[in-house]
């Protein structure tokens, strides 16, 4: 009788692992310790992809002008996207509201990959706004880079064409 009892209990203590497991390992994948994010939006469009999966074509992401957000927890992000200025210059404006924490970066590219913009912004210091006209570049697709870094807040930023 003994036997069966240590039987029972040792199937009941199986059963009990086998049920369990999935939902603690679940709730395990589930649970998120780092609550940081950081997200930039172009256009009304997420930016999904990162730096090492960007390539440039023949073709722009973006005509036009630029209205672009951008917010933080804490996260950190890298997004690029590729822009047709059929001008050799391009007005940019960014502000952000941010803690003490964290950077805002972009950096503008030409056509031909000459950095005609690279600008950063600090959390918590003056200035918070940034603003000018880039430098001149060659006309056509240009590549726009923003990094955000441990960034806690929000700003936006725009890009038009130069004169």
């Amino acid at each position: 009788m003994k036997t069966l009892n240590f039987a029972k209990a040792n199937v009941l203590r199986i059963l009990k692992t086998a049920l369990l497991a999935p939902v603690f390992i679940l709730s395990l994948s589930c649970s998120n310790d780092d609550d940081s994010f950081a997200r930039v939006t172009v256009n009304g469009t997420l930016l999904q992809t990162s730096a090492s999966d960007f390539t440039i074509g023949d073709r722009s992401d973006f005509n036009g002008d630029i209205d672009a957000s951008f917010t933080g927890n804490g996260g950190t992000a890298t997004r690029m996207f590729s822009w047709n200025n059929n001008l050799n210059t391009a007005d940019y404006n960014a502000d952000i509201t941010a803690t003490t924490e964290g950077t805002f970066q972009i950096i503008v590219e030409d056509s031909e990959g000459m950095v005609v913009l690279d600008r950063t912004i600090q959390g918590g210091a003056e200035p918070d706004t940034i603003w000018g006209v880039t430098e001149v570049g060659a006309s056509g697709i240009w590549t726009v880079t923003i990094r955000v870094t441990n960034f806690n807040g929000d700003g936006s930023f725009s890009l038009s064409e130069g004169n």
